[in-house]
Parts: structure tokens; sequence; C-alpha cells
């Protein structure tokens, strides 16, 4: 088994078309920064929208596709407001105010929230406060442990995806199933280390 570390943030996102997606913006990995989107369309179809074919691999062998798009995908920020392009999804969103759930991590030192031990704390807590939401589990082909340290609420949202429109920012409803956590269900930006132990042969 071979262990991984991605710094950045996750953002969920839900439309009133009802596709759900998740947004990764990586600032720090074993495969340099870049960007990723996971989405599942209403009629339960995931697809995986990754820049890159080795990017593509690790994200497959840690969560469950139905089709896994190889692409351009770019993540831009400019003060609240974030952008997506990818050729076959655009996304634009507004970050809101920090959460009170935020205020808490804020107060949990780096060096601990970072850490693998401490999600057999942060789990159980996770589940009873955001259902749905875990931060440690087995993933497809191995583990894989969150450590939240931040968190914002977002508070709009426009895009398309193939060339329709997504409508407007709705709650994600239901969970999207990528794997053994989902996002919270009020669409929001978590400031994350995601640390994934997988297959040496993936």
């Amino acid at each position: 088994m071979t262990r991984a570390r991605f710094r950045g943030q996750i953002t969920g996102l839900g439309s009133t078309s009802g596709v759900r997606v998740v947004v990764g913006r990586w600032r720090s990995s074993p495969y340099g920064a870049f960007a990723d989107a996971m989405l599942e369309r209403p009629d339960g179809h995931r697809v995986l929208v990754a820049p890159r074919e080795d990017v593509a691999r690790l994200i497959a062998a840690t969560y469950v596709f139905d089709e896994v798009r190889v692409e351009p995908v770019e993540v831009g920020v400019r003060g609240d407001h974030w952008r997506l392009r990818s050729p076959s999804l655009s996304l634009e969103w507004a970050v809101g105010r920090r959460t009170w759930l935020g205020r808490v991590l804020r107060c949990v030192p780096r060096v601990v929230a970072e850490a693998t031990w401490f999600t057999v704390l942060t789990d159980p807590v996770a589940r009873l406060v955001l259902p749905g939401v875990r931060t440690r589990g087995r993933a497809r082909d191995g583990r894989e442990w969150y450590g939240a340290t931040d968190h914002h609420a977002v508070v709009s949202l426009t895009g398309s995806y193939g060339g329709r429109d997504l409508g407007g920012l709705a709650p994600i409803d239901p969970s999207p199933r990528f794997g053994f956590s989902s996002t919270p269900r009020r669409p929001s930006l978590t400031s994350v280390v995601s640390t994934v132990e997988v297959g040496s042969g993936r």
C-alpha cells in the first residue's frame, strides 16, 4: 500500500437541475497542483472529470464512477468568486461567510487536524452533525482520511454540463454516491487535507 497526501479545498454543489458536483482544487499533491470534478446526474450516472490520465487512475481507484473524462480542468479564484472551466463542465460559484463549523475547525491546531489519528475522534462527530459525511473509512482500493481545517457556505451557482444549463444553487440531495463519504447537504467549501492509501499496483 502507498499513501498520498493532498492539500486544498473541496466544494460541494447542488443545482436545481438535479446535477450534484464535488470540485477538488489541490494546491499541493504528489501530482502537483491540479483540479478535478466528480458529478452525479439526476439519473444516477456518475462522472469523473480529471485533467490527466495519472490523476484519473488514482481518483478512480479511490471512488466509483460510471464514466471517466480526461480533459483540461482549470479552477480560478478571484476574491470570493470561483470558476471552473473544462470542455464539458462550466461552473461559477460564490463563497460566503465562515460557518459555525469553520470557526470550530479553526480552533484546532493544524498539525493535529491533519493527522490521520485525529479522525478517530472526528469521524463519530461528523456522522452525528453532518449526516453522510465521514472523515475516515475504506476507499475503493484502500483507505482515506480527511482532515478539515476550515468551512464556508456557498451562496450562489451558475453553470452548465454537456451544454445544458444547471440552473441555480440547491441542496445536495440526494447525496452523490462516489464512495464512503459524501459532502454536507448544504453547499459549502471545505479546506482539507486528504490522505489516500491505495494498492501499490494501481
